[in-house]
């Protein structure tokens, strides 16, 4: 039977959810998108007056749509370009999907999707609906169609999974900010020696340029390493902004609710360096800079207001 008006209205008050859970489990933006089309499609092609509760078969439909997505996007990733890194999402994102608790926000942190690529397809998918969502294991376990005691260990395991590569303790905002704004003052000064003060000894840097854009095919690991590839990344030269189609205007916002540091050019967004704070200096720096995983990056940053840039880079 064709769609009526309602049963699309039905599935559009659905969409917000379906795309922030694609999002988590995917980690692209694009991707989840086209996973929630896919859904609409399916939802199409069946006779809705038979779902005794669409929520529960849209998410089932959908989840298992990633998990597909998930087993293929591995191999995929196999031969990509350099390190692989998730889509960032700017605030104001809808995308981002619900931030009410500490675990929801934990959930979609650019450290913790970076660290989701260790899961399982079936790990990533307990611990999103679980701990992001909020839906109980029995349901869980009729998504999935595991035994309700499996899908709690599943979790479990997610978990022990995850928490073994945290960091330590982060700080509130406000002060994750001064720190990023020091950093960006020492960057700039090209000296090593403040850089490293702002550093853990076990910093982390990574970027993913997909191919596109130049990155380090390896991530660079140390506070003095680290410290002397910042120091050089800052550096000013007619090179960079020639790559970048100009000098970037370099704003301290935030992106998957952690602070991040945003480059623009003529409204462009070429840059996202999302950076992991703790109580003990700068932990990581995760950089994309994958044009093809920016443009949404972009459409955000046109619709938001953003203020003005902390200064020009190069």
């Amino acid at each position: 039977m064709p769609l009526t008006m309602q049963d699309v209205n039905r599935f559009e008050v659905a969409r917000p959810r379906l795309e922030a859970i694609a999002y988590r489990l995917l980690g692209s933006a694009s991707e989840a998108e086209d996973a929630v089309q896919e859904t609409f499609l399916r939802w199409q092609a069946t006779d809705v007056g038979r779902i005794e509760v669409p929520e529960a078969w849209l998410t089932k439909v959908l989840t298992n749509l990633c998990l597909n997505q998930l087993t293929s996007a591995r191999a995929r990733r196999e031969t990509y370009v350099g390190e692989w890194l998730p889509e960032p999402l700017l605030d104001g994102d809808p995308m981002l999907g619900p931030a009410d608790t500490a675990e929801q926000r934990e959930s979609v942190s650019y450290a913790v999707l970076t660290l989701m690529e260790r899961l399982t397809p079936n790990e990533r998918a307990v611990y999103v609906l679980r701990e992001a969502f909020d839906y109980p294991h029995r349901e869980i376990a009729e998504i999935l169609d595991v035994s309700e005691s499996a899908s709690q260990q599943i979790f479990h395991r997610a978990k022990k999974h995850l928490a073994d590569g945290r960091p330590r303790a982060e700080i509130d905002a406000a002060a994750a900010r001064r720190v990023v704004e020091e950093f960006l003052a020492a960057a700039t000064t090209g000296r090593t020696e403040p850089l490293v003060k702002l550093l853990t000894a076990d910093v982390l840097a990574v970027g993913d340029g997909g191919g596109k854009v130049p990155a380090r095919a390896r991530a660079v690991e140390g506070a003095l390493a680290v410290a002397k590839f910042m120091r050089g990344l800052f550096k000013p030269a007619p090179s960079k902004r020639a790559l970048a189609g100009g000098s970037p205007e370099m704003y301290v916002t935030t992106a998957n609710g952690d602070i991040a540091v945003v480059a623009v050019v003529d409204g462009r967004v070429i840059g996202v360096m999302c950076l992991e704070i703790t109580d003990e200096g700068i932990a990581a720096f995760r950089s994309q800079v994958n044009p093809d995983k920016l443009q949404r990056a972009t459409e955000v940053w046109a619709a938001t207001e953003h203020g003005e840039p902390l200064f020009r880079a190069f």
